[in-house]
């Protein structure tokens, strides 16, 4: 039991200081992992009939797509922000009504949705990453 607690601190010291040292960009690309970590867990527990599990994890993602949304630059981010709005609104009421229809159709469209985002988001870090190297120099 002992060494269970000392494995759990370590893990969650591990993951502090990998969201501490991570840039915005890789923040946000780990709050879509998760989003679609809880999907995947709410889908899975649906099939399964474990209506517990599948209500607190698609609600997990419901947050994880609010806190995205609500981290949105409207002002700023112009046209591009009102998509990315429109598209986190599309996820959170697929999500809420999947989970209330126990449609599992409804999370696979929003993880479509999530999936071409994050991927977005990655090669948005992949073509920085070469900049960052040369200022560095």
């Amino acid at each position: 039991m002992r060494e269970n607690l000392s494995s759990s601190r370590n893990l969650q010291e591990y993951r502090k200081q990998v969201v501490n040292g991570a840039s915005p960009l890789q923040l946000v690309i780990m709050l879509y992992d998760g989003a679609l970590r809880f999907m995947d867990a709410g889908r899975r527990a649906m099939a399964a009939g474990d209506i517990e599990t599948q209500n607190t994890s698609l609600q997990k993602a419901q947050k994880i797509v609010l806190e995205l949304a609500s981290c949105l630059d409207m002002g700023q981010g112009g046209e591009i922000a009102e998509n990315l709005f429109a598209l986190y609104t599309y996820c959170y009421n697929q999500l809420v009504a999947a989970n209330i229809e126990d449609k599992p159709e409804y999370i696979d469209q929003a993880t479509r949705v999530l999936t071409d985002l994050r991927e977005s988001w990655v090669q948005i870090e992949a073509s920085l990453q070469p900049m960052e190297v040369a200022d560095a120099a």
